[in-house]
């Protein structure tokens, strides 16, 4: 017997406060502590102190650039899962982080003079290929939920191998992009957030408006083709919006992994099935899970860095093996 959903409203209003307060903490915590009253009245009212210096130009922009990515891995994420009704589906493990980044990290090497606005359709373009990838893999034996896991984590290890590979090879051109390696948030830059907000806000919008086809795919084929859904177009256009998404995310932190699986999961449990609900949930939830993780990332090992990707790696692998086991129980 499962239990019911906790009502929406009142979810969706907690996650929401979650956000806020992951985004005040990471305004307020890093190498140098600035007390959270003092971080939220410069956030408002900035002045010509070091600690206002602080917030305004180095932990705002990485702050806002963790909020809207770890909304886009999370809805990502509930996208994938929702069309290919596969609960271990995440973009990390389809490989599509992995493509991404090793997308990008071409594109820094060979063709250094692109504008860092292609960043993120060259992400897509590698995201797509290995979600491609994956999925015919897994195809050729017969698709189960932990097939197409395996067969994304294999093309994830593929892509992950040749993006150290190029990183080896051309270890000057690559500094530019060494956060595609382990996933960073360090140094992000108000630059690189004009560059990927409309990306992302767009995907995260079309995500919402989409929310109601999500649920007809769902539902498996034939249901939804007995309800008029066009589930070919349907399932193309969520998964193009899930890899842009997640592509997105990669071009500015580098593969997060795991993000797209566990919040889903919590977003679900919450919000229920419906992704009218567990979608803006899921974005809520995301936008405070990745900014505390980099908190965390930045207070382990202070006043050096550790890389937000793999502090989640580490706590998302268990999560992984122990709903890899139920799924194959069942």
């Amino acid at each position: 017997m499962t239990r019911p959903p906790l009502p929406r409203w009142p979810v969706l209003a907690g996650a929401l406060l979650a956000a806020l307060l992951a985004g005040l903490l990471s305004l307020a915590l890093g190498a140098t502590d600035i007390p959270l009253p003092e971080a939220a009245r410069l956030l408002l009212h900035p002045d010509d102190s070091v600690n206002s210096l602080v917030v305004h130009t180095l932990r705002l922009p990485r702050t806002l650039i963790a909020l809207l990515a770890g909304a886009a891995l999370a809805v990502s994420g509930l996208l994938l899962q929702g069309v290919t009704r596969n609960p271990l589906a995440d973009p990390g493990i389809l490989g599509v982080e992995a493509g991404g980044a090793l997308a990008l990290l071409t594109v820094v090497v060979f063709y250094p003079a692109l504008p860092a606005a292609l960043f993120v359709p060259a992400a897509f373009l590698g995201g797509a290929l290995a979600a491609l990838a994956a999925y015919g893999a897994a195809q050729s034996i017969g698709i189960t939920p932990l097939r197409l896991a395996l067969a994304g984590v294999a093309v994830a290890s593929l892509a992950g191998a040749a993006t150290r590979a190029l990183q080896l090879l051309f270890e000057d051109r690559a500094q530019g992009a060494l956060f595609a390696l382990s996933g960073s948030l360090a140094g992000r830059t108000w630059d690189q957030l004009a560059q990927v907000a409309p990306w992302l806000l767009a995907g995260l919008t079309g995500a919402l408006l989409l929310a109601a086809r999500v649920n007809v795919l769902t539902l498996g084929e034939d249901v939804a083709r007995s309800l008029g859904a066009r589930t070919g177009r349907d399932r193309a256009l969520v998964t193009a919006l899930a890899v842009l998404l997640a592509a997105g995310s990669v071009s500015v932190v580098g593969p997060v992994g795991f993000v797209g699986l566990i919040v889903p999961h919590a977003a679900r449990a919450l919000g229920g099935a419906d992704h009218r609900a567990s979608l803006p949930l899921a974005a809520l939830l995301g936008a405070a899970f990745l900014p505390l993780a980099d908190v965390a990332a930045r207070l382990i090992d202070r006043p050096a860095e550790t890389p937000v990707g793999i502090l989640v790696a580490a706590a998302g692998s268990p999560f992984f093996i122990l709903l890899a086991r139920r799924v194959g129980r069942s």
